[in-house]
């Protein structure tokens, strides 16, 4: 542990947008990290991060290696926060480092982890990303790919998160595919699962998913597929970033079926809902804010609706800068405040995508996470700083 720092010592000069080094002073007080009193009244899932080991991988391009030890330590932290995990998702880097012998592994291990928690949903994804998107020529085929990926997860005892294909929206010709390839897999899904409708903004080669560029009418086509398949669609998530939308297929959603909002821009009103409904959660930011995920769930399940915007007001603006374009490189962020306050002894991500970021974005991740209280010791988050902006060439020295 760092010696404890003070008045001076918790200043620090760091880049502003406009290029400019300006001094900044540490003043956040640390959210507590404890586990809720009593169950939330809204699901919450963490989609969370994992951590490479370094030492294990020689060519970063080439293969990554996992850290399993810090990843699952991980999960059992925002397990014993109240939140439930979205495993091997995009925040684990699914498809962008993360590949599916892996990602098999890590639900693995993980479920195997939390087996003493059985409170803890796991909910794990399954998609097609085994097999090259060039390489599949027919919606028959991308249904293949999909089942040899779900009857492997669910061999291993998780829930499926139904993941979008990047093959089906090459090869879809339109809303009609895209209809008779779901059918087929949650036909023989043994429990049911949750749908993940993923913007381009956060893959840009999900362009066009479900048949169509207009909302409106991807709208029509998976409201049909749900309420076609009702039995065995637990809830959608949905990733456009866009309040509107989703709060449009939520009101559209059959009784039973769950609405699980992936908006890390409007998540706080989104859970929050209005009089005709709220929405679950399954989100990426919720890795890096758990702590005032959980107080501010903990506020709403007793009622206390201010103490939950109160909470959660200030992530708005951190989640709002992790997530901004490139959506897709969010991933840097989240493992930049994991090691910033501890979690992993290292800065380094799979196929290194801790360069996808500048030392601009970091600075601002740095000081909105100390003002919304998600430093957890900041005398090691200043000292970590430092460290990151030593490597570009800057002292941090007032």
């Amino acid at each position: 542990m760092n010696k404890p720092l003070s008045g001076h010592g918790r200043t620090l000069v760091l880049p502003a947008s406009d290029g400019r080094l300006v001094p900044y002073r540490l003043t956040g007080e640390p959210l507590p990290a404890a586990a809720p009193a009593a169950p939330f009244s809204r699901i919450a899932f963490s989609a969370a991060h994992v951590v490479a080991d370094p030492l294990k991988t020689a060519e970063p391009a080439c293969g990554v290696a996992i850290d399993f030890g810090a990843t699952l330590g991980y999960r059992r932290h925002l397990a014993g926060l109240g939140l439930d995990i979205a495993e091997a998702m995009d925040t684990a880097q699914r498809g962008m480092g993360l590949t599916w012998p892996q990602a098999l592994e890590l639900i693995g291990e993980t479920v195997a982890a939390l087996a003493d928690r059985p409170q803890t949903r796991i909910f794990s994804g399954v998609g097609t990303d085994h097999v090259q998107p060039e390489t599949i020529t027919s919606p028959d085929a991308v249904a293949a790919a999909y089942l040899e990926q779900l009857h492997a997860v669910q061999k291993l005892g998780s829930g499926v998160i139904l993941m979008a294909s990047r093959a089906l929206a090459r090869v879809a010709k339109g809303p009609a595919d895209y209809e008779a390839v779901y059918a087929r897999v949650l036909a023989e899904a043994d429990r049911p699962v949750i749908l993940h409708w993923l913007g381009e903004a956060f893959d840009p080669q999900l362009a066009g998913y479900w048949g169509t560029s207009h909302f409106s009418a991807a709208l029509e086509t998976v409201t049909g597929l749900i309420a076609a398949h009702a039995g065995k669609v637990d809830g959608i998530k949905i990733s456009l970033l866009d309040a509107g939308a989703e709060i449009a297929l939520r009101r559209r959603l059959p009784a039973g079926v769950k609405m699980y909002t992936g908006d890390d821009f409007n998540y706080p009103a989104l859970i929050r809902g209005d009089e005709q409904g709220f929405s679950h959660a399954l989100l990426g930011i919720f890795d890096s804010i758990a702590p005032a995920a959980s107080l501010a769930l903990s506020a709403l399940a007793r009622g206390d609706e201010a103490a939950f915007d109160r909470i959660l007001a200030p992530t708005v603006p951190l989640s709002r800068t992790i997530f901004r374009a490139p959506t897709y490189a969010y991933k840097t962020g989240v493992v930049f405040l994991a090691w910033l306050n501890g979690f992993q002894p290292h800065f380094t991500m799979l196929a290194g995508a801790q360069a996808q970021r500048s030392i601009g974005y970091f600075a601002e991740v740095f000081r909105l996470a100390d003002q919304a209280g998600l430093l957890a010791d900041p005398d090691l988050a200043l000292h970590r700083m430092k460290t990151l902006l030593a490597l570009h060439g800057l002292s941090g020295e007032p």
